[in-house]
């Protein structure tokens, strides 16, 4: 844990992956963040694999929070809210924003508490279009964010990519958005501010910044970004696997083409011509894709990056458990202090070098921390045991 957000306090309203991916990246930096589940759980606890009543998709996206199980439906639970809400800097939650006005934690009935709140929507549409409060997931954003659809310029249909992608980088827009607030509430005297971060519109601006295109200048500019949706940039099949390949510059290609024998593609007037070679980038990843199959993937390898050209090998999922520059970085390994740590984690990739970093915490079990949390704003012991739902007692 770095101490860059210490002394913050985050009240996290979030489920799921999008909310509890953003927080935790929030609590990496220091904050102290306060996660608050329904009895039961959120819905991703129960989803297998499972250890010691924490989901493997919990523990990658809650380290760093304390837990505070509420049953929300009852008046006693939310007047521990209303208790909790000025003691906090920022609240985040990724509900629908009429759920949240709902229940009576709309932006102006929690600035009412708390004059200096950071108010953190991480919603689905943008509340000023015509699908506002429309629900949302993962598979929906990316098929109405044009994310689907370049799979279908590319090979002919659409495809939903096998990663919790919209969540994970409309996420990460939430760090950065409540981190600029942060920053401006320490410049600008401490106002409130509602911030809303929605899906569609985070993913829109996010993939069609490389195939916005000629429609970046003209109203019936053509659209999509030919060198990535070349049909032929993809891994390459060798004779006995698969690597990535990418020549970028004009050196990296004159020297992959001498090495793969096809030193004759440079003889045609257009590849000194930068923007000529551009047009035709697709032909050229052809050429590669048809001449490696006759050497394995380490003598191509072994000769490609001889010449600096960049390439890797097709790693899977397990290979990369065993890498040895991951395991020299110590990307999974965790610096747990407590109690149900996994063996091992996903570390923040960033590395500040020279400052100290304390020991994370691993991803509470639910309702971990009801006690110490709720005695912090002054309840007693009968009353802790109160409003404790038996779901969230600890064995």
């Amino acid at each position: 844990m770095l101490p860059f957000l210490k002394g913050i306090r985050i009240l996290d309203l979030t489920a799921v992956i999008l909310g509890p991916y953003a927080t935790q990246t929030l609590g990496d930096f220091g904050a102290d963040v306060i996660k608050v589940e329904p009895p039961g759980g959120e819905s991703m606890r129960p989803v297998p694999p499972i250890k010691d009543g924490v989901s493997a998709l919990v523990a990658n996206n809650n380290r760093n929070k304390r837990s505070l199980c509420l049953d929300l439906k009852t008046p006693e639970a939310k007047e521990v809210l209303r208790r909790l809400i000025p003691t906090c800097d920022v609240l985040v939650h990724n509900m629908r924003q009429r759920s949240m006005d709902g229940m009576g934690f709309g932006f102006e009935d929690v600035k009412a508490l708390n004059d200096k709140i950071i108010y953190c929507a991480a919603i689905g549409f943008g509340s000023k279009g015509p699908y506002a409060g429309r629900p949302a997931y993962d598979d929906i954003i990316q098929s109405a964010s044009g994310l689907a659809a370049l799979f279908e310029m590319r090979d002919g249909k659409p495809t939903i990519t096998p990663n919790i992608i919209a969540d994970k980088i409309t996420g990460l827009t939430v760090v950065y958005a409540v981190l600029g607030a942060l920053v401006n509430r320490e410049r600008s005297g401490g106002a409130a501010m509602f911030l809303e971060v929605p899906m569609f519109e985070t993913m829109v601006s996010f993939f069609m910044n490389e195939h916005l295109g000629a429609a970046t200048f003209e109203a019936g500019g053509d659209m999509g970004y030919n060198r990535v949706l070349a049909p032929d940039r993809r891994p390459y099949q060798t004779a006995d696997g698969w690597i990535a390949v990418l020549a970028y510059s004009k050196q990296n290609w004159s020297r992959a083409l001498d090495i793969i024998g096809r030193s004759d593609v440079k003889e045609g007037d257009w590849f000194d011509d930068a923007t000529e070679r551009a047009k035709r980038m697709p032909e050229l990843y052809s050429i590669l894709a048809s001449s490696l199959t006759g050497k394995t993937s380490a003598e191509w390898l072994e000769a490609f990056e001889a010449a600096d050209i960049p390439c890797s090998k097709v790693n899977t999922t397990k290979d990369l458990l065993a890498d040895p520059h991951l395991t020299a970085v110590g990307l999974f390994t965790p610096s747990f202090a407590g109690e149900n740590a996994p063996i091992r984690t996903l570390n923040l990739p960033v590395t500040y070098h020279g400052v100290d970093k304390s020991a994370d915490r691993p991803a509470p079990r639910l309702g971990q921390d009801n006690a110490e949390i709720l005695r912090e704003l002054g309840y007693g012991d009968a009353e802790i045991e109160r409003l404790s739902p038996t779901a969230q007692k600890r064995p």
